[in-house]
């Protein structure tokens, strides 16, 4: 297998400031696009290694990736990344999403040391049984009106190209960056009401199935909070806030804003509620 910009990277010693994590969960990938950040993920798994690496959905956009081939280097460098850190020792478990439900027809298979499941539960340090799970199950639009949100997947995708091209023009002016796309669809109120049901939702279901709390994605928007007495956890994505979900050593959650402004959301209240 030919090196890449990725191994070279894994070679190098982790900065000494940075401890292994218990866990890191991420989602939304969408590898494949012009709009994954892929340097920006490079450098966040550079400088956090981890027991455990969920990947939990949309990791490959099979959907884009049918309408148009866009597989860059760098693109290549994640994925070599991913396996390589797999055969260092890291327990690394691929959970399927809408975009990459290809890979559904592999659960129960493992590739590269990648292990392959339909949905998953983590442990934390602190005893907190979550369930790790994509959550495109709790979308309407995608079960019921698919054409609806193959035609959302397209306009989405011209917001982030125009949030690229905005991203360009601030940095040459020396400003960080900052999500268009992610600003107006928290400024649209329909958004807003469908982010609070689907948190409602996949957290009732959660507690239906036993569970302390919830990770998941598909919604492109990070959060930590209580729901009904459920710890619902969304790790972001990495097209428009580069965000990852990690669990430090002592059970600590925490949501990273990787290069971004938005700085790092804690558990804090979310673990009192939910001490075991």
């Amino acid at each position: 297998m030919l090196s890449t910009a990725a191994d070279d990277q894994d070679d190098e010693e982790t900065p000494p400031d940075r401890q292994r994590l218990r866990a890191i969960f991420i989602s939304d990938l969408h590898i494949g696009t012009p709009g994954f950040q892929a340097e920006a993920l490079l450098d966040f798994l550079k400088n956090h290694p981890s027991d455990v690496l969920y990947l939990v959905g949309d990791i490959v956009d099979g959907w884009q990736l049918r309408r148009r081939w866009f597989w860059p280097q760098s693109h290549n460098d994640v994925v070599q990344k991913l396996l390589r850190r797999a055969r260092k020792g890291c327990r690394v478990i691929y959970v399927p999403g809408n975009h990459d439900e290809f890979a559904r027809h592999f659960v129960g298979h493992a590739f590269g040391g990648v292990e392959v499941l339909h949905d998953t539960t983590h442990t934390t340090a602190k005893g907190l049984k979550l369930w790790v799970v994509h959550g495109d199950h709790f979308d309407g639009v995608i079960q019921c009106a698919k054409w609806l949100a193959y035609t959302g997947d397209w306009l989405y995708e011209l917001s982030l190209r125009l949030n690229r091209h905005l991203n360009t023009v601030r940095a040459r002016m020396g400003w960080g960056y900052w999500s268009l796309s992610a600003y107006l669809k928290l400024k649209v109120k329909k958004a807003v009401n469908f982010i609070s049901d689907f948190e409602v939702a996949v957290a009732q279901e959660a507690k239906r199935r036993g569970y302390d709390g919830v990770v998941c994605g598909h919604i492109h928007h990070a959060e930590i909070r209580d729901v009904n007495g459920v710890l619902y956890c969304n790790d972001g994505d990495w097209v428009e806030s580069r965000t990852a979900l990690v669990e430090h050593a002592d059970g600590r959650l925490e949501i990273i804003h990787w290069g971004g402004q938005a700085g790092v959301l804690s558990l804090a209240k979310s673990m009192k509620v939910l001490q075991p």
